[in-house]
């Protein structure tokens, strides 16, 4: 794979996250069909799953498509569907000349019957396995390979490690542009889950209030043993997700207990720690007990990923690594 391969991949990559998470069922994959050195066609999944990435960067290009290059996050579908056609096949008849592949398909349909495809086409094809295309794909992935949702746990804390004050009080600990930016994450997960002490105590609405994105707001989920009220839906153990069987992306919002119990049961991939410029001290702390036996056990269990600042707060992301 080239630098200029990558830069096309990872331009593939930025465009998948439109889809996100619209596309479900289907994965949010990105296509960006190159000619000369120019676009002349770009697209990505659609709401529902369909059409595809690849079939929307083909309409656009129209006639152009025949000798480019095609960068795609995830190997063209190998399989004909009700829904629509095979996008191995739409590429050969369009006569692409070349087709990067930024991650392999593990769904059994395709698998990498869509690069055989392509290549008994007299199609170039160069499989990258690339960074970016797998982190578009993640909830997919995770879906395929482990049966559950990529999960994302969001702290909002001071800067001593609370996320309350020892009344309850937490209304807001972060500030204006960093509750804007959780909006934004909402928006980008399909399912949200707090826990059943901060539904009874904050009654959250748990939807997306930014400009535009209305009409992103994730299913909810609260974690309880208790019936699920109206509009929400219910998990009793974060150690099994079966049944959020739909969802891609999971984010789980609180309260301390709920953090702990997902971060004990390993299944979190994603940390977002909003932190605010405060000290409240004595405040309640922003996770509970995961049962750590000893100090050994808590290093080398997450890779930071990216640090902002988003007015007076610092947002810093961690990915769980496995």
């Amino acid at each position: 794979m080239t630098d200029s391969d990558r830069r096309w991949l990872n331009a593939a990559a930025l465009l998948a996250e439109r889809g996100r998470p619209l596309s479900r069922p289907n994965p949010a994959v990105g296509c960006v069909l190159v000619k000369d050195g120019r676009v002349v066609g770009r697209g990505w999944t659609q709401p529902g799953g369909r059409p595809h990435a690849e079939a929307m960067a083909l309409a656009a290009a129209g006639a152009a498509a025949r000798g480019a290059s095609a960068y795609v996050t995830l190997e063209p579908c190998a399989h004909q569907s009700e829904r629509g056609p095979c996008c191995a096949r739409l590429l050969r008849e369009a006569g692409v000349a070349r087709v990067v592949v930024g991650c392999g398909d593990p769904d059994p349909r395709t698998a990498g019957d869509g690069v055989a495809m392509l290549r008994e086409a007299g199609i170039a094809v160069v499989e990258a396995e690339c960074a970016a295309s797998r982190a578009s794909l993640a909830g997919y992935l995770m879906r395929a390979e482990s049966g559950r949702p990529f999960v994302t746990l969001k702290l909002a804390l001071s800067i001593d490690g609370c996320i309350a004050t020892a009344s309850g009080e937490s209304q807001w600990i972060t500030g204006a542009e960093a509750r804007a930016h959780t909006h934004l994450e909402r928006a980008r997960h399909d399912a949200i889950l707090v826990g059943g002490g901060t539904l009874r105590t904050d009654r959250p609405r748990l939807d997306v209030r930014l400009p535009g994105l209305g009409t992103r707001s994730p299913e909810r989920w609260v974690l309880s043993r208790s019936p699920a009220p109206d509009g929400w839906h219910r998990l009793s153990d974060p150690a099994d997700l079966s049944p959020l069987a739909s969802a891609q992306y999971l984010f789980v919002e609180g309260g301390a207990q709920t953090a702990a119990a997902f971060l004990a049961a390993d299944h979190v991939d994603r940390l977002l720690v909003y932190c605010a410029p405060i000290v409240i001290g004595g405040g309640r702390p922003g996770i509970a007990d995961i049962g750590l036996g000893a100090l050994a056990g808590a290093h080398g269990r997450w890779k930071f990923a990216d640090r902002r600042m988003l007015g007076a707060d610092t947002l810093e992301v961690y990915a769980r690594t496995r």
